[in-house]
């Protein structure tokens, strides 16, 4: 335990237990909606940010967060409207945020591919205080809206058309949802890197899924399974010198895969029981709507 000892390794596992937190929380209503990719889009969208951070002599934190955010709205926007060239637009959108992010970074005075890399892939050594404080502060505002909004979130993401009849502000909700991803992306991209922060959004919450059809117990599994994929990841990076961002994706899989395996016993024995007309599984009402097990959705 003596990496406890060093100040770059308490900061970064302070991050990496935000993010571990933060993105599964988002990412299960991702998952719902079928936007399981939006995060990887946000991603591209986030390297301006981070150049123009360098080339304004700001923190490329909280430009990041600007630029992803104004990002994501737009996306949501291009999602309602876009209707027959939407795909094209969206593929502009995200290539011209890589672009715009390497022809910043060059342009700044202090600024290089180097300084790009850390952010694209994570970087433990790099995680500064004022690093520490922005990812705080920007994950307590995730927090707040995928636990306090929970049940609106859910009613939007399964089904768009009731939650208006029932009176839910839906395009509101939505673009709450993509702006939360935004932030998340900004929160999780010094540890775990832009480019693979998806990932951590989509992985942890399909593996929950493995176990369990509840809105409630998947929310819980899959964030406790990022939290310990980001610190295992942080802890193995020290010790091993291997890039952390890849690290812990690779354990994320590594569990979806082991959960996989552990399940698949008991996916078949709830099959037969629900072939032999024998009480298994779920309660009826945390248990997912028919039709809807095929898409991925949980159900609440």
């Amino acid at each position: 335990m003596e990496f406890l000892n060093y100040a770059f390794m308490q900061r970064a596992l302070l991050a990496a237990v935000l993010v571990g937190v933060t993105a599964p929380a988002i990412g299960i209503y991702l998952v719902q909606r079928r936007q399981a990719l939006m995060g990887d889009g946000i991603g591209h969208v986030a390297m301006t940010g981070v150049g123009l951070g360098f080339l304004l002599s700001w923190s490329p934190v909280w430009m990041a967060t600007i630029v992803s955010v104004l990002g994501a709205v737009l996306m949501e926007l291009i999602r309602w409207y876009g209707k027959t060239r939407g795909d094209i637009a969206l593929a502009m959108l995200f290539y011209g945020g890589m672009a715009g992010g390497v022809m910043f970074i060059n342009l700044a005075p202090t600024g290089s591919n180097a300084n790009l890399t850390s952010y694209l892939f994570g970087s433990l050594s790099t995680v500064s205080q004022d690093d520490v404080t922005a990812i705080c502060v920007l994950a307590a505002f995730v927090v707040l809206v995928t636990v306090g909004l929970r049940r609106q979130l859910f009613a939007v993401s399964q089904d768009e058309e009731f939650a208006r009849v029932t009176g839910l502000p839906v395009r509101a909700l939505n673009l709450l949802t993509a702006v939360t991803a935004a932030v998340t992306v900004t929160v999780a991209m010094r540890v775990v890197g832009l480019l693979l922060v998806s990932a951590l959004m989509v992985v942890p919450v399909a593996a929950a899924q493995q176990l369990t059809r509840s809105f409630a117990a998947t929310f819980a599994i899959a964030v406790a399974i990022g939290v310990a994929v980001t610190i295992g990841g942080t802890v193995t990076s020290y010790y091993q010198d291997v890039p952390p961002g890849a690290t812990i994706v690779l354990l994320t899989i590594g569990a979806f895969i082991a959960l996989t395996v552990v399940a698949t016993p008991l996916a078949r024995r709830r099959a037969r029981q629900a072939a032999s007309g024998q009480p298994g599984g779920d309660p009826a009402e945390c248990s997912i709507p028919a039709g809807r097990e095929a898409s991925g959705k949980v159900g609440v």
